[in-house]
């Protein structure tokens, strides 16, 4: 699936608001892993740097978890949006 990118606005912002769209639809359901950076980079066609952020910013604001070794999963209990 290809994403059209605003280039005029932070794209690690609109990646991160997509992820978390999609954990508020069920795309991601509470538990589910979500891509990783890699996947994220592909999909989007962003930098690592910025696949890295866009997780980063989700951890930090509880939407999801990494589990070393094993990948980053919704949290079980996602902030309301």
């Amino acid at each position: 699936m290809s994403v059209d990118l605003d280039r005029t606005r932070p794209i690690w912002r609109q990646v991160a608001a997509i992820v978390q769209a999609r954990i508020i639809d069920g795309t991601y359901p509470a538990g589910a892993r979500v891509p990783s950076v890699v996947e994220l980079s592909t999909e989007f066609g962003v930098a690592a740097s910025t696949a890295q952020k866009v997780l980063s910013r989700l951890k930090e604001d509880g939407w999801v978890r990494a589990e070393v070794g094993l990948g980053t999963f919704v949290s079980d209990e996602p902030p309301t949006p």
